[in-house]
């Protein structure tokens, strides 16, 4: 029995759970019409009040501490409309201070909501007025941006209407909000992961491995370089289904989430990655994605089977189901776990759930050796730490610098590159419309994320936030090439606060937008950018823990507003 089949007793006690349902706004009850059929609780207009408090939050039977906003987990959907200008008060009833950052917004930079960098944050048992014009349309989301809060509850969808007719014709829509859930406390959860290098993976190789029958995907050499680096071809998720249950719309996989539709409809699916750790590997067995946008952003629509989400990354996708139901599958990038929600023309219906797909492994790609660039290069006495190719001192914080980064934005993800069916790539995105500057970036700059695993220390270019590093500064206005360059063995979801980017992937002026990135292993990414909006913003990694330990850093763009340059 897999770790999220579905027994008579755990559908019982999750569906006792769904009675409940103190805890969940209208739109993610456990039976959903859809957003175009049913609108109640979506809070929508130009002033609007969210409450900040603890919760109890359950899941399968056990009940949790959670910090909530208006008393739901997730938060309630906040539907705004292009070309408004919105307030939203926030009253902070917790004993700590507070903030909500709205994620992907283009707003000035003191209502981005990150305490310490644009303003100072929400103090205890005090209030906050955010007040900005909406400039842009689409799907995004919001979370605090305090402590480890978004670990516990505080995330929520947002949706802006364009101010004129939807380029993306649907008949229904759903929104699914991915995201992972911890009885462990989340200091707590940290504390364990700088005790014990790889303490949640229960998927480690062992002497058993080597005679179980399977094909090895790791070479003799392969095994000698990741054991005299001391790292783990295993090491693909910090936290695992041994500490995470996988929800959607704040269902586990028992409580079973389902979203309705009449057979033929183009359904609208607006999907949200708030995990804080989880990057997430999400199909529907039996239907195509067509993916419409990302980021909030329409892109040329393509058909995909599977799609890799990051952190904080937005997709929308239609889909156009027949008269049965369908199982929506979200698997976790290590494959431990798994979120599953389904898709059906009646309440009760349920489709099968595939089995959780074999445990992937890192390779010499992952560790930044291309061997295609360099074809015969003997890799095993290569400096897997040469200080002389950054312009940052390397201490302790930093146990790998990619030798040979390769461009690896035409890759689908760790663990998708056979799994014998179409997987999106950053490629396969095409902007609608071309994009705003077609100027030529005047420079480029290089920026490391960088890392120690064994010890839970992650940085950027050498340095965590808490040193108070000089900042990434940009002149308004400068057209800049930014490329990030993995030195570790894990993919990061970074996120540029106030800013879109173009990724560069071969289409010219037809480059997508985004605002947030993942970045594969031993890899690079190239990120053309237009540094226009003036003020501080933060620039970090969305794995939670990574921020919490240091993957952050301010960008600064100056002139303000009033300032001369």
């Amino acid at each position: 029995m897999t770790p999220y089949s579905c027994s008579r007793r755990a559908l019982l006690r999750g569906a006792a759970l769904g009675g409940l349902a103190m805890g969940l706004p209208a739109w993610a009850k456990t039976i959903s019409h859809g957003l175009a059929a049913k609108g109640s609780g979506t809070l929508s207009g130009t002033d609007i009040r969210l409450t900040v408090a603890t919760s109890r939050f359950g899941v399968d039977g056990r009940s949790g501490h959670a910090v909530t906003v208006n008393g739901t987990l997730p938060a309630p959907l906040i539907r705004l409309r292009e070309g408004d200008t919105v307030r939203l008060t926030v009253d902070n009833r917790l004993g700590e201070d507070t903030s909500i950052h709205w994620h992907g917004l283009l707003v000035p930079f003191e209502m981005d909501g990150v305490p310490g960098v644009s303003f100072p944050g929400i103090k205890a048992r005090s209030t906050f007025t955010y007040e900005f014009p909406l400039r842009q349309s689409g799907t995004y989301w919001y979370h605090s941006h305090s402590g480890l809060q978004e670990q516990v509850g505080l995330y929520g969808p947002l949706i802006i209407d364009p101010a004129g007719a939807d380029p993306i014709a649907s008949d229904r829509e759903h929104v699914i909000v991915l995201s992972d859930w911890t009885f462990l406390h989340p200091h707590h959860l940290f504390t364990r992961l700088k005790q014990e290098g790889g303490v949640f993976n229960r998927q480690k190789r062992t002497l058993a491995n080597r005679f179980d029958g399977k094909a090895d995907p790791m070479t003799a050499a392969d095994r000698a370089m990741f054991a005299r680096m001391r790292m783990d071809p295993t090491d693909i998720a910090d936290v695992t289904a041994a500490a995470f249950t996988f929800l959607v719309n704040g269902h586990s996989p028992a409580e079973n989430w389902t979203g309705l539709f009449r057979a033929g409809e183009r359904v609208r699916l607006r999907i949200v990655n708030a995990a804080a750790q989880t990057i997430f590997n999400l199909r529907i067995p039996g239907l195509r994605l067509e993916v419409v946008a990302t980021d909030g952003v329409p892109v040329r629509p393509v058909a995909v089977d599977e799609l890799q989400i990051g952190n904080a990354e937005t997709y929308d996708v239609i889909v156009t189901p027949e008269d049965r139901a369908y199982s929506l599958v979200a698997e976790t990038i290590d494959r431990s776990g798994m979120a599953v929600a389904t898709l059906a023309p009646r309440p009760g219906l349920r489709a099968a759930v595939p089995p959780l797909r074999e445990r992937p492994t890192l390779g010499m790609r992952d560790m930044g050796m291309d061997h295609g660039a360099m074809p015969g290069m003997d890799h095993g006495d290569m400096d897997m730490r040469d200080e002389s190719k950054v312009a940052f001192p390397v201490g302790v914080g930093v146990d790998m610098i990619a030798p040979m980064p390769a461009d690896r934005i035409g890759d689908p993800g760790i663990g998708l590159d056979d799994v014998g069916h179409k997987v999106l790539t950053y490629r396969d995105l095409v902007a609608l419309a071309p994009r705003a500057d077609r100027r030529t970036p005047t420079r480029r700059v290089d920026i490391h994320l960088t890392g120690n695993m064994e010890r839970f220390m992650w940085s950027m270019d050498g340095a965590k936030l808490s040193e108070n590093p000089e900042p990434y500064r940009f002149a308004r206005g400068e057209r800049v090439r930014l490329r990030l360059i993995n030195d570790t063995m894990m993919t990061h979801p970074m996120h540029l606060h106030g800013h879109f980017f173009e990724l560069v992937n071969g289409h010219g002026d037809l480059q997508p937008l985004k605002h947030t990135v993942r970045v594969l292993p031993g890899g690079f990414v190239d990120l053309d950018l237009t540094a226009d909006a003036p003020g501080d913003w933060a620039f970090h990694c969305h794995l939670l823990y990574h921020m919490h330990a240091g993957m952050m850093r301010v960008v600064t763009v100056r002139p303000l507003e009033g300032e001369t340059a």
